[in-house]
């Protein structure tokens, strides 16, 4: 049940982002895309970012965790890439898109799992 009410809000920020920039920080052509691309951005989260967090350990020990936008910005993109529907606008505009998902979904996150 978490998964699913996790999965809802992630799809709300995704579609709240891209409604509320009016297709400046990120475009969704509906909530269907907006579901799929919470879905896609979740696998891709779980799956390759560990992966890049390690290789690109150096660098993000360099810009004092800075670099992690980046890689927050790069997943963005790979879920753009995958799902139709969703696309991204430029590097800086994907990273500020990345960075308001990540603190919008982890504070309704803290919000409703409350236990």
């Amino acid at each position: 049940m978490k998964l699913v009410v996790r999965l809802l809000i992630s799809a709300a920020v995704i579609f709240g982002v891209a409604y509320l920039s009016d297709g400046s920080l990120l475009v969704v052509d509906g909530w269907v895309a907006a579901a799929l691309a919470a879905v896609v951005l979740g696998v891709v989260n779980a799956i390759i970012r560990p992966v890049v967090k390690l290789f690109s350990l150096p660098i993000t020990i360099l810009t004092l965790g800075l670099f992690s936008l980046v890689i927050n910005a790069f997943m963005l993109y790979l879920a753009a890439w995958v799902v139709p529907g969703v696309d991204t606008t430029g590097f800086l505009m994907t990273v500020l898109a990345a960075l308001i998902i990540s603190v919008v979904t982890t504070v309704a996150f803290k919000i409703v799992d409350r236990d």
